[in-house]
Formats: C-alpha cells, sequence, structure tokens
C-alpha cells in the first residue's frame, strides 16, 4: 500500500475512533458500570478512553506507516516567544469566540446545550478533574487534530490550505455531541486559528499549552459562578 493510502486510513481511522468515543463512551460505561448518570468517575473514563485514541493512532503510524508521527519537525523558539504566542492565539480564540458566540445568540437565540448543563455539577470543586479534562484536550486534540491530521491531509493533496480546513472542520464536527450550532461553529474557528499557527510556525507545544490554558480558564469561570454562555473546545 502507497503511503498516502496508509495516511488516508490513518485520518480515518482517527476520525472514526474519536467520534466512537464521543459518541459512545458514556452509554458503554453506563453498561459496564451501572452508572446512569455522568458522573465525575464516569466522564474520567470517558477521558481515558479519548487517552486510548491517541496510543492506537500512535500505534498505527510506528507500525503501518512506518514513519514518524509528527510529520512537521518541531521547531524551536525562545521562552519569549512562546510568552507571546500563547497569550496572542489566547486572546484571539477568546476574543473572537465570543464574538461569535454573540452573533449565534443574537441570529438564532440558542439554549445552553442540556450536556453542558449536566457538567456542571461533577466540575464544581473537582480540580482534579477539571485539570485532567484540560490536559487531555489539549495533548490528545492537538496532537491528532493538528499533530496528525493536518499535515497528511496537507501531504496527500498537496494543499496546505486543505489541511487546515479539514483538520478545523473536523474538530468542529466532532463537538457536535454537546448539541448546539456554536459548539461547532467556535471549536471550527479555534481550530482553524490553531491549523494556521501550526502550518506557520511547526511547533505543537505551543498549542498545546493555550489550548490547555482556555479550557482551564473556561472550566474555572464556570466552577466559580452560576454556568453562563460557555466554550469549551
Amino acid at each position: 500500500m502507497r503511503i498516502n493510502g496508509k495516511y488516508s486510513i490513518g485520518i480515518l481511522l482517527t476520525f472514526v475512533l474519536l467520534a466512537a468515543v464521543m459518541l459512545y463512551a458514556f452509554p458503554v460505561i453506563r453498561m459496564a458500570t451501572g452508572i446512569q448518570h455522568i458522573t465525575a468517575s464516569s466522564f474520567s473514563l470517558s477521558r481515558l478512553a479519548i487517552w486510548s485514541v491517541l496510543l492506537i493512532v500512535f500505534l498505527y503510524s510506528f507500525f503501518i506507516e512506518k514513519g514518524p508521527f509528527l510529520l512537521k519537525e518541531e521547531k524551536k523558539y525562545s521562552i519569549g516567544f512562546y510568552i507571546k504566542a500563547v497569550i496572542g492565539l489566547y486572546l484571539v480564540c477568546a476574543i473572537g469566540g465570543a464574538f461569535i458566540n454573540v452573533l449565534l445568540q443574537f441570529l438564532l437565540q440558542e439554549k445552553i446545550s442540556n450536556k453542558l448543563l449536566q457538567l456542571t455539577s461533577i466540575f464544581k470543586n473537582n480540580y482534579f478533574l477539571i485539570i485532567f479534562t484540560c490536559l487531555t484536550a489539549g495533548v490528545v486534540e492537538e496532537f491528532l487534530m493538528r499533530g496528525y491530521i493536518q499535515p497528511r491531509v496537507e501531504k496527500i493533496y498537496s494543499s496546505p490550505l486543505l489541511g487546515v480546513i479539514v483538520s478545523a472542520l473536523l474538530f468542529g464536527i466532532l463537538h457536535s455531541t454537546y448539541g448546539t450550532i456554536g459548539q461547532v461553529i467556535i471549536p471550527f474557528f479555534i481550530g482553524a486559528v490553531f491549523a494556521m499557527f501550526y502550518k506557520k510556525y511547526s511547533n505543537i507545544k505551543i498549542l498545546i499549552i493555550c489550548h490547555f490554558m482556555f479550557d482551564l480558564v473556561s472550566l474555572m469561570i464556570m466552577n466559580s459562578m452560576d454556568f453562563k454562555h460557555l466554550s469549551v473546545f
């Protein structure tokens, strides 16, 4: 099998596994444990399932593709660049996401998803779960969406733009399980911003840090007040 064919299968495998976890993790956990509602324990198990996807895709790249997981070589930057890049990305995502949220509320008057409302109780004062959730999102989603999928789409079709669009689109679609249009469009926007950054600067660590920070701030705000319009990606 040619390498582009292996890349295509790997991309499909990644998306299918992530979609399966997003859709079926909680039903499977309910069947296995008897826990009927989302709890801190069942949510933690669902995050472990997401980590297992990263492991499977890593093994696929190692044994089937027989090449590096990250096709783009990581570029090194100064501490000052890291700080400026993380803050800059955070502000772009936070301000842009807030603007999109306001616009969607004006146009659609969309209600908060029931799934996000359910999550407020399990995160309340559970700082270990908050950090574990943010770490899972930052590490796994960035390695898979930007680190794995984006450069392989770019290589298959010889199109950097398509790599950005596909990785951002899949990122948005995977968040559709939250049940609102906003939880697709805002992650798509953020995914596009991150993908363009990764294309230009080839540094996955900066994206992981920013992703972790964005979700951490969002969840800490949710933890300290009544649930407002919140975007977690």
